[in-house]
């Protein structure tokens, strides 16, 4: 998710209570400016209110204070307010988040933006398709007689999945709120979102693999489905297929290691 250029404020946050209290604090006018560059950054990454450097790498309050140009303990103590008023959450992988991001984005730009690279992967996907149709050899007539009915045959799939995006999130959901617990609106919203775009199974296999390695949280979940989505992952099949590959290459690289390190051994025992 990028290209977001703006996002909206609230023309009454300060009549907001938090924000009332936060001004009676000492370095209240500095707390503010973080807290809005964090709504910026938050609009820069554009992840459902998520602030990261990328999905596995979060912002630390160094990496924030170079970016706001604020000393780090300013920083620091502006992190610490906006928590304590519960206007940020910091998850157990140090992910920062907005709460209640819905007042402060911008709905519209945001489900514009998210609505583009969808249709952009689509013709991406269309475009393979229609690659790999040409790729065929010319003297196969017999499957190209039947493509006519392939292509009902697709949209009779593609009905069918619509139908059951009710069934699939709401599987989810239920799948959610018995491993992880209460699902809040925000993470129901994200899970529906999700399912829309890449289905109920595969969510629930991010789910799963989160439980897996001990990473029992929503946002651990959304960052495996963010890589799926950059890596254009769209089944269960392919998210296997690219975790074997992933344990391949890593068995690969340790093998190397350990040859490497063997090889300054030659192999004859001088006696100490």
């Amino acid at each position: 998710m990028q290209d977001l250029k703006w996002i909206k404020l609230d023309i009454s946050m300060f009549e907001d209570e938090k924000i009332k209290l936060i001004e009676q604090m000492p370095e209240a006018d500095t707390i503010l400016i973080v807290w809005v560059k964090l709504l910026a950054q938050a609009g820069k990454t554009n992840a459902n209110g998520y602030i990261y450097l990328n999905e596995n790498i979060p912002y630390t309050e160094e990496m924030l204070a170079t970016i706001f140009g604020r000393p780090v303990n300013t920083v620091r103590l502006a992190l610490n307010a906006l928590r304590e008023f519960g206007m940020i959450h910091i998850d157990e992988d140090s992910f920062i988040h907005i709460t209640n991001w819905k007042k402060h984005q911008n709905v519209e730009g945001m489900e514009r933006v998210r609505q583009q690279n969808k249709l952009r992967k689509q013709k991406q996907r269309e475009r393979e398709k229609a690659k790999q149709i040409e790729q065929k050899p010319k003297n196969v007539t017999s499957r190209d007689n039947h493509a006519p009915e392939e292509e009902v045959e697709e949209e009779k799939e593609k009905e069918k999945e619509e139908e059951n995006i009710s069934t699939t999130t709401n599987n989810a959901i239920k799948f959610y709120e018995k491993n992880f617990g209460a699902a809040s609106p925000y993470e129901q919203e994200s899970i529906l979102e999700w399912t829309n775009d890449l289905g109920g199974d595969l969510v629930i296999e991010a789910m799963k693999r989160a439980i897996k390695r001990n990473k029992k949280s929503w946002g651990y979940t959304e960052r495996i489905l963010k890589s799926w989505q950059k890596n254009n992952i769209i089944t269960v099949e392919q998210a296997n297929v690219e975790e074997q590959a992933y344990r391949n290459q890593f068995q690969n690289r340790k093998r190397k290691s350990s040859e490497q390190a063997g090889s300054t051994n030659d192999g004859y025992d001088y006696g100490f």
